[in-house]
């Protein structure tokens, strides 16, 4: 449901790592999707990323984009997209925020690996601040139990295993 607020139910799912999908626009109007780590803070989403990429240059010249992070275990599938106005941030804080975000994603001894830590560091010189205007939710077991009587999670073989 699109909402301008995030439901509080799904803080968790934001907190917890998993792989989001990122969407801007390109200079021809398609979107460009690409997968992402980030972290949420005070109520904005954060991604490293290279001044170089695509993603960056998308964001300096049209300043918007959508972010969704899903879980896809078998009952708990759930989601939620964030759409809003994104800052690049750059210099020191850039640098403070991509290290907390890495540091979610890598291990103590990933990131003090000098062929591991140090090259994130060093490729990701610029952080995109996704501030939500919007969001949006979704949970398919609260849908089961509600339209369908939870017979979709409930019922063996009606729904299909993910590859």
């Amino acid at each position: 449901m699109p909402a301008s607020t995030l439901d509080p139910r799904f803080n968790g799912l934001l907190q917890a790592r998993h792989i989001a999908a990122l969407g801007t626009a390109n200079p021809d109007g398609a979107i460009h999707l690409t997968a992402v780590w980030y972290l949420f803070e005070n109520g904005c989403l954060y991604i490293a990323t290279s001044s170089k990429t695509r993603k960056a240059r998308n964001v300096t010249e049209r300043p918007r984009a959508s972010l969704m992070v899903d879980e896809r275990k078998p009952g708990r599938e759930r989601g939620v997209t964030a759409a809003g106005n994104v800052e690049l941030i750059s210099g020191r804080e850039s640098q403070q925020i991509n290290h907390r975000l890495h540091s979610r994603y890598l291990s103590a001894d990933a990131m003090a690996d000098p062929q591991v830590g140090p090259v994130f560091a060093s490729f990701d010189d610029v952080t995109l601040r996704l501030t939500p205007v919007s969001w949006t939710t979704w949970d398919m077991p609260t849908l089961d139990a509600q339209v369908m009587g939870g017979k979709l999670g409930n019922t063996p073989g009606y729904a299909l295993p993910l590859d």
